[in-house]
């Protein structure tokens, strides 16, 4: 046999190999093969070709284990039970940049399952060799590496925290600063998946410069690097007053604001829940927001939303409300309980009816101008049959009973109130004739109003255990008016007097 006979035999085994990981690699990208491939033991079968001499085969034999790594976490156990992990670690400080993108994929489709998978990822001493990633001259291979950091940092704050311990927080803001967008966005989203397990973490960024970096970006006009952008600085804002105050230091606002109108609808949400993490803190902040045209832009977003999106500007409202009563008007002034009422209605999640309930509540429990300015977008009864509806969830059930009793305890607007008296079980319905308790003995009107429209009469009908606040209550609204126009409108009144009528023998 001629050597070319021989080498033929070297260059077909070749051959074979490349479109053996190409194949499978193309065929792990749709779903409906990955079971197949499974059964066919094609873990075994590509493990040892991430070993090839040739690397055109290495790095597409991790390409594949990536893809399939992706696709489930039984797939994700089945490569680090197949001991994959320590070979493509090793090769990430020693083959070419190709390669180095390859397996820092498969570790970031291993580690985005669970914090089990992520944390194994972790014992193989993957966090250094990515780290040292960051420092590469080629950008994808910085991208690759920071993506699967962001997929390990995500899980828990051990894992985060191992990340820091790393050194890869400074090599990440480095990254916000280069000139690729795609490599800029991943190193938001790493910062933002660091930050949000703790206060301490968040620091940890905050130490690095991360916060000027951000700020710079707020305006850029790429959509997929502001997400990041914000999310990362509701992240570290969220945590304490401090570092709030930090973010907003940074002078993003009014700037972010506009990003409320922003096309795209993960950038509105996202700031949305800056301006909710901002204001939730102290009412200094909330009124540095006001102050910055935060309210007329959160409501317009609240009123151009629909669903789950609609969420983090409903917060906002709630939070700035509750830190005092002149917050509560500036939210009433910018015409947001007409909006939030509509939401009532709109939504059929229970859990947005509940956050605007509780929204609701926190603007109306002030003073009874607040209340007044609540009641009369007609969102009692509406909380009300949310609270009694047996389809209603446990939190909306509670949240509803909370802000019927905030706003209830405020309001003294009469025709308001009338209608729960027909409608309320007593546990509200003693905080309904409680208001008009305290308003009957004084206003003469009022009084007339009552017996006129019949109400009076409603509140003779009720049942009221003695010594109860609502036996008080009726007592109390009883004696505004003189015996015989009580006891006329009390129950069985009118057979009484007919009785007598028929009994009476007139003179004759």
């Amino acid at each position: 046999m001629s050597q070319r006979q021989v080498l033929q035999v070297f260059e077909q085994y070749q051959k074979a190999r490349t479109q053996f990981v190409q194949t499978v690699a193309e065929l792990a990208t749709r779903s409906h093969n990955i079971d197949t491939l499974q059964n066919a033991g094609v873990m075994a079968l590509l493990r040892p070709l991430l070993l090839d001499a040739v690397p055109t085969v290495q790095q597409t034999a991790a390409l594949a284990l990536g893809r399939l790594a992706n696709h489930s976490d039984d797939l994700a156990e089945a490569v680090v039970r197949g001991d994959v992990l320590p070979q493509l670690i090793y090769s990430l400080s020693e083959q070419n940049r190709f390669y180095k993108k390859a397996a820092a994929f498969v570790l970031r489709a291993v580690a985005r399952h669970s914090g089990e998978l992520a944390g194994a990822v972790v014992e193989c001493g993957a966090l250094d060799a990515l780290t040292a990633c960051l420092e590469e001259f080629d950008p994808g291979v910085k991208e690759a590496a920071a993506w699967a950091l962001s997929y390990i940092a995500r899980h828990n704050a051990e894992l985060a925290q191992a990340v820091v311990d790393a050194g890869a927080v400074p090599l990440l803001v480095l990254c916000l600063q280069e000139p690729e967008l795609a490599l800029k966005r991943i190193a938001a989203s790493a910062l933002s998946d660091v930050s949000k397990h703790t206060a301490e973490l968040a620091q940890t960024v905050v130490d690095t410069g991360a916060i000027a970096h951000l700020a710079q970006m707020v305006l850029n006009p790429d959509a997929k690097l502001k997400r990041q952008v914000f999310s990362a600085l509701s992240q570290i804002a969220k945590h304490s007053v401090e570092l709030a105050e930090l973010v907003v230091e940074a002078d993003i606002f009014p700037a972010a604001l506009s990003g409320l109108r922003d096309p795209d609808e993960y950038v509105r949400k996202n700031v949305a829940t800056l301006v909710r993490e901002v204001a939730k803190h102290s009412p200094e902040l909330s009124q540095l927001l006001v102050n910055n045209g935060a309210l007329a832009a959160i409501v317009d977003y609240v009123g151009d939303s629909m669903g789950s999106v609609r969420l983090p500007g409903i917060m906002a409202l709630g939070y700035i409300s509750a830190h005092g009563e002149t917050l509560a008007l500036t939210v009433i002034t910018a015409k947001a309980v007409p909006q939030l009422a509509l939401i009532l209605v709109e939504e059929k999640e229970d859990y947005i009816r509940a956050t605007t309930a509780w929204g609701l509540g926190q603007i109306g429990r002030h003073t009874a101008e607040h209340a007044r300015a609540v009641a009369m977008s007609n969102v009692l009864p509406q909380l009300l049959q949310l609270y009694m509806s047996a389809d209603s969830s446990e939190d909306l059930q509670a949240k509803s009973k909370r802000a019927l009793k905030n706003i209830l305890q405020r309001c003294v607007h009469l025709p308001a109130l009338e209608p729960m008296l027909y409608t309320a079980p007593p546990n509200i319905l003693k905080h309904v004739l409680g208001q008009f308790s305290k308003v009957l003995p004084h206003d003469s009107k009022a009084r007339r109003l009552f017996v006129t429209s019949g109400s009076l009469k409603v509140v003779q009908e009720i049942k009221a255990e003695p010594g109860s606040a609502l036996y008080e209550y009726i007592n109390t609204i009883n004696a505004c008016y003189p015996e015989e126009v009580v006891r006329y409108y009390s129950p069985g009144y009118t057979e009484a007097l007919l009785e007598r009528v028929e009994s009476y023998e007139p003179l004759q």
